[in-house]
């Protein structure tokens, strides 16, 4: 009876463990299922496991995004507030004189008409009640604000003069366009949407070359692998490469890896969105698995396609941190998503919470504590040479001759830029007033909330865009 009371219990124990792996299997890395040599086995076969200075992995991210936060965030992004986004696409290239334009026709943005923007979102302000308007004269022009929330209340009128005095350039990581500016105009992001254009060759790489090579805090001694503008490179300049890279303090190695995993995220798009046929019946866009195996395949990138793939889930990390962060901000009773219409704006801020929320449940998110930390002095100088680098690569957004790569360059890297100020604003977002008529050091602008929740659905879409990619490249023999 003993030996079998043994075994009883060592089976139940068993079957205990057995259990308590089924419990957190959700979380734990999975190999890549593909058979070895396979074409999805050569581009995926590294995007898995943990990723690098963090305690997340790819399959909990793929788990959270493609099965909760995505659908949620596709619905938020086709509200009047999300899809209109104002921005001058005519701004000169602040770094070379040569500004020539691409002349596909795939480049070219459709502008909105004046009609077709919501008049809460035209007025780019508040709007008040009769009694308030007299007070707000001696104030000068308040929608020049750029204000992202609305009320009738005094509480708000308050909250706007507030507004009024707060200049936070400081704190932001990228340059902003003037809304005010008559070369600003509003577009549709849904009729413009982020897809391939032809544009490619010598001025394309030309942009990415100045960001990566002026602006990634590299030496002219250590070469990028696989640059266009290079020859005669080969393996050894990419482990030189990535040796120098490991060498690095976590934040200079952080914004590599933020960089490099944007670029990967417009590749994937690009690949996802092609021009598959144009001919007398209309146009066929769709996926292009040959595309993204020249972008992705580790053979043909000689090992730098999966490295991209996984700076993307870290770049998606970095701004689920940031939205899991704000949520304090949105919040507060007196913040709308002001479109003139109250019912939708009601409707699109309970989404928009329960999509914060959801964001700050997440359980291994990135820890940006460790970042400029140690010595103040070094890391106040640290930060300020992170933000300086970052908005210098805003500024290289005018200089892309497409218009619409220009137009979603621009919005992405303001939403990432959006994403680091609110990381490294904890403190101010700690102590914002559960008033918005008490002063606050901590804003943003109606802009700067469309760039950063539509920079995090583009990552968004990309990690969704692999599971596709996988299933497709199974299929390939």
């Amino acid at each position: 009876m003993g030996s079998l009371a043994s075994f009883l219990h060592l089976i139940g124990l068993v079957l205990f463990l057995l259990g308590a792996g089924t419990v957190t299997s959700q979380q734990d890395p999975s190999p890549d299922p593909s058979p070895p040599g396979s074409a999805a086995h050569r581009c995926f076969c590294q995007v898995t496991g943990h990723l690098d200075d963090c305690t997340c992995d790819v399959e909990s991210i793929d788990h959270i995004n493609n099965h909760k936060l995505f659908p949620k965030l596709q619905r938020l992004l086709q509200t009047d507030y999300f899809r209109f986004y104002k921005v001058n696409l005519n701004k000169p290239c602040p770094f070379w004189t040569d500004n020539s334009h691409c002349g596909i026709r795939h480049c070219a943005v459709k502008l909105c008409e004046l009609n077709e923007v919501p008049d809460g979102i035209k007025s780019d302000s508040f709007k008040y009640s009769e009694e308030a308007q007299g007070e707000l004269e001696e104030c000068g022009k308040v929608e020049k604000l750029g204000a992202v929330n609305s009320s009738l209340s005094e509480e708000t009128r308050r909250a706007v003069l507030e507004w009024s005095r707060h200049d936070d350039a400081a704190d932001r990581f990228c340059e902003a366009d003037d809304e005010q500016s008559p070369d600003s105009q509003y577009v549709d992001l849904l009729l413009n949407p982020e897809r391939f254009t032809g544009y490619k060759g010598p001025a394309a790489w030309r942009i990415w070359n100045s960001i990566y090579e002026e602006n990634c805090f590299k030496p002219s001694t250590v070469r990028r692998p696989l640059n266009p503008l290079v020859s005669g490179q080969g393996t050894a300049e990419g482990t030189l490469f990535y040796s120098w890279l490991e060498g690095l303090c976590v934040e200079k190695r952080a914004f590599f890896r933020l960089l490099s995993g944007l670029h990967a995220s417009i590749n994937v798009h690009l690949s996802a969105r092609y021009l598959l046929d144009d001919n007398w019946s209309g146009q066929r866009w769709g996926h292009n698995i040959s595309e993204f195996q020249q972008r992705f395949d580790a053979e043909l990138t000689e090992g730098e396609g999966p490295r991209r793939l996984r700076n993307l889930y870290f770049l998606f990390l970095i701004e689920l941190r940031a939205l899991s962060k704000v949520l304090p901000y949105f919040e507060r009773p007196n913040f709308l998503l002001y479109t003139g219409d109250p019912a939708q704006d009601s409707r699109n801020k309970d989404l928009l919470l329960e999509l914060l929320r959801l964001a700050k449940s997440f359980p291994l998110h990135f820890d940006e504590n460790s970042m400029f930390a140690g010595d103040k002095k070094e890391a106040a100088k640290l930060k300020e040479d992170f933000r300086f680098h970052f908005r210098n690569i805003s500024r290289i957004m005018d200089c892309v001759g497409c218009f619409k790569c220009r137009l979603w360059g621009k919005l992405q890297t303001q939403g990432l830029g959006t994403a680091l100020k609110i990381l490294f604003s904890e403190k101010q977002i700690e102590s914002l007033p559960e008033s918005g008529s008490s002063p606050s050091s901590f804003q943003l602008t109606r802009q700067e909330v469309v760039a950063l929740l539509n920079a995090f659905g583009r990552i968004s879409t990309s990690i969704k865009e692999l599971e596709h990619f996988r299933d497709l490249l199974s299929k390939v023999q």
